[in-house]
């Protein structure tokens, strides 16, 4: 049985979701961002606690099909941007609607509708808080970073960068109390 699991956007999340199932003795054989995968079905009492335990570390179960689809989405492009080495070099467009088996169009037209946001607002979104994250590890170079995010180059990205923060991505690195945003707050 799978189940979905909205908020959960990072390995902490994932090590949370398995603390929860093992706390109900429930077997499962894939937990990734978004879903996961277990042995069997849910009692009702059982589905009610998971609920329960998950909301305590602010996640949730969800049943809606649209709601879902959209954490389906953000998934991937949370994966996309925050867990690979480099983006993919094909369009975002067609990486997700082949990540999903599903036609862009329809993606993105129910995205926007329950979102209140484009896709692509929300790729630039979470690309920005990558571009933060690098810089304030200060192991690469804003050429490097660029080329990492598949920016076409800095100058692009620290336009992008400005328009997104208000600053330049120097001026972000010489802030003593650099803003982050948290990913499922993006």
């Amino acid at each position: 049985m799978r189940l979905y699991i909205k908020y959960m956007v990072s390995i902490r999340c994932k090590m949370v979701v398995k603390g929860e199932l093992d706390k109900l003795n429930l077997n499962y054989f894939i937990v990734d961002l978004g879903t996961v995968d277990i042995i069997g079905d849910l009692t009702e009492e059982q589905r009610e606690k998971l609920q329960v335990g998950l909301l305590y570390s602010g996640l949730e179960l969800i049943d809606d099909k649209k709601a879902i689809l959209i954490e389906k989405i953000k998934n991937v492009i949370i994966e996309m941007v925050h867990y690979t080495d480099e983006l993919p070099k094909v369009n975002y467009s067609d990486y997700i609607s082949e990540k999903l088996g599903i036609d862009y169009t329809y993606l993105s037209k129910i995205f926007s509708e329950v979102k209140g946001i484009t896709i692509e607002h929300f790729i630039i979104a979470h690309k920005i808080e990558r571009v933060k994250e690098l810089l304030l590890y200060d192991e690469l170079n804003l050429t490097q970073i660029s080329y990492m995010l598949n920016y076409s180059s800095v100058a692009h990205l620290s336009r992008q960068f400005k328009k997104v923060t208000g600053l330049t991505p120097s001026y972000f690195k010489q802030l003593k109390d650099k803003k982050r945003i948290t990913l499922e707050n993006i």
